[in-house]
């Protein structure tokens, strides 16, 4: 098994007394599996990993890990400061993930040798495969990007920068200088807008807010990128992607408000978002609804015109390397 096809990042479900809500958790990441997710990252970015508390987060692992059954790999987010992450690392080993997304450390800037020790602490916790997470205060050089990769369980980069430069210049370092696979991927708010530049630097992979909610619309997308349907992606991109992104750029924080509030439109109620994000005003939410149904209508009218590529949309092959089973825990 490997992490191919679209990479679904659920959102984590909040009941009406504010808590986790297991059951409804459970429902959105069997949907999603079933419509063809290549890979379940759960309390990551847009599961608001930054807001759960340490017993939530074991919970909510433990729900995808339970419901996937093995059938795509899961992986959990950890991040912040080099213990609570650690501890992270060590609950989702507990709760049945198969690997960990790192997201950036708290508050301050190291140095590059200082992000490499953060990188290693939290490998070192467990035997899970790691995914670093470049963005914000988390910025690898090319040459501490070879230090990662080389360590025995980091097996991956996901860009949330947007640096195609440096990032170009990574992915040549890392393919020159490390033996093992390691992939790469896009993993920028709403990916898919950015995803014909990123395949231009070879890195075929990203991350998938709209299958949340629109997974026929992500994976028509998808299929239309890989059948390389220039006119169906630009179709894509400037009727649903580029409006979507143009609204969730108003406010900050809707890069997980705007999909919470998508996914409560489908009849799943997920609750709102936690401080310090806020949840949609009334007005945002009829342009949101006007987004969504121009994107499905879209994937209605475009269905089978793209190449069809196996069930989770995937084509033959892992991109930029792939992350061997043989890697992977659980």
């Amino acid at each position: 098994m490997q992490l191919d096809g679209v990479l679904f990042f659920p959102v984590t479900p909040f009941d009406a007394g504010g808590g986790l809500d297991e059951a409804v958790l459970a429902e959105h990441v069997r949907r999603g599996v079933a419509a063809g997710a290549g890979g379940v990252f759960v309390a990551c970015g847009t599961g608001e990993f930054h807001a759960l508390a340490p017993d939530e987060f074991e919970r909510a692992v433990a729900v995808a890990a339970r419901v996937t059954e093995g059938r795509v790999p899961v992986f959990a987010g950890t991040g912040g400061p080099l213990p609570t992450a650690r501890r992270c690392a060590e609950a989702a080993h507990r709760a049945g993930a198969d690997g960990l997304l790192l997201l950036p450390p708290y508050l301050v800037s190291g140095p590059p040798a200082g992000l490499v020790r953060y990188v290693a602490g939290v490998a070192d916790a467990t035997d899970l495969p790691v995914i670093a997470y470049q963005r914000n205060n988390a910025v690898f050089t090319p040459a501490t990007a070879v230090e990662i990769a080389a360590l025995p369980t980091v097996v991956g980069l996901k860009d949330g920068l947007g640096d195609i430069d440096l990032l170009h210049r990574i992915v040549l370092a890392v393919r020159e200088r490390v033996e093992k696979p390691f992939q790469f991927f896009n993993g920028l708010p709403t990916a898919e807008l950015t995803v014909p530049a990123y395949r231009g630097i070879g890195v075929d992979l990203y991350s998938s807010a709209v299958f949340c909610f629109a997974p026929e619309v992500s994976l028509g997308f998808y299929r239309a990128v890989h059948a390389d349907d220039t006119a169906l992606v630009r179709r894509y991109l400037t009727e649903f992607y580029r409006p979507l992104v143009e609204l969730r750029d108003r406010v900050p924080g809707y890069a997980v408000s705007l999909v919470k509030a998508a996914v409560r439109a489908t009849g799943l109620d997920v609750g709102g978002v936690r401080a310090p994000l806020v949840d949609p005003s009334p007005e945002h939410l009829a342009e949101l609804e006007l987004v969504v149904a121009a994107g499905r209508a879209l994937a209605l009218e475009t269905a089978g015109s793209a190449q069809e590529t196996g069930v989770n949309g995937s084509s033959a092959g892992g991109a930029n390397g792939a992350v061997g089973q043989p890697e992977l825990a659980g």
